[in-house]
């Protein structure tokens, strides 16, 4: 049985699916066909339930709950992990929050990093929908007063002279005390359950076996690093590939409850008439 399966070029991704996608481990019969793309390319694509399996900010999951059910294993979750508001200039809070005109480059409409950013910043809506990697670039050229950045951008911002305003993440865990979930794997409902099971299964697998053989997909990884030094790219993994990518376990599902429960306060998000774990 052959599979659809979405996820990002980012190392995060590459370092949990390569052992699935090659056959480093037993995939039980299934096949999958592989579509990689950003993250907000993979939400539009969930809008129109295009894949069978795909990652997906959890921001956009609330929209294709119907359709589709959040797997334990495969996640982004973690303290420390949070999108990143950065500018040439050394904007105070204040300052942003007094000046609703300034405008934003963001990485999706629907990415978990805006919807951070609306309860951070309410008042900021003049927003510019940008490709992760090119937000940096938009800045430098003054085509935009502040960017979101996501991924790999967290570890070269500084290099190119320009500054963090205020770390997203760091505000999300002291309002709530939770780590940050930021994308998660999502599979079809239409499929069998045990089905599901069996996927979230060979998920948790394709991480164990890339824990235990760090360097195994490296050139897979490298592949799609975007020119990332290779430092870059394992502190790219460090941060994003942790306990929950095994598993979402209380801790992990708890968090991923209350961004929910927070995007439904606000009005972000509709309210939930489907289970967001998978039974």
């Amino acid at each position: 049985m052959k599979l659809s399966l979405g996820f990002s070029p980012c190392p995060n991704d590459t370092f949990i699916f390569d052992a699935l996608i090659h056959h480093k481990i037993d995939t039980e019969g299934l096949e999958f066909e592989v579509f990689m793309d950003d993250v907000e390319s993979l939400n539009q694509k969930a809008f129109k339930s295009e894949l069978d399996i795909t990652k997906l900010s959890f921001h956009a999951f609330a929209h294709v709950i119907s359709n589709y059910v959040l797997l334990d294993s495969g996640a982004a979750l973690g303290f420390g992990v949070g999108p990143l508001l950065i500018s040439k200039s050394a904007y105070s809070i204040d300052h942003i929050r007094q000046h609703a005109d300034l405008k934003v480059g963001i990485p999706g409409r629907y990415t978990t990093a805006n919807f951070l950013l609306g309860i951070a910043f309410p008042s900021l809506q003049h927003k510019q929908e940008l490709v992760f990697s090119a937000i940096e670039q938009e800045l430098l050229q003054d085509q935009i007063d502040l960017g979101l950045i996501i991924h790999e951008n967290r570890f070269t911002y500084q290099d190119k002279g320009l500054l963090k305003i205020v770390d997203l993440g760091e505000y999300w865990e002291k309002l709530t005390g939770m780590p940050i979930p930021l994308g998660g794997i999502l599979m079809k409902r239409n499929h069998s359950h045990e089905l599901q099971q069996k996927v979230n299964r060979l998920i948790r697998n394709s991480v164990k076996y890339a824990f235990k053989n760090r360097e195994s997909g490296l050139d897979f990884i490298r592949s799609h690093a975007q020119e990332m030094s290779e430092e870059v790219m394992y502190q790219h993994i460090n941060l994003y590939v942790n306990d929950f990518s095994l598993d979402l376990g209380e801790q992990g599902r708890s968090a991923v409850q209350v961004l929910f429960d927070h995007a439904v306060k606000q009005g972000i998000i509709p309210v939930p008439e489907n289970a967001i774990f998978l039974s």
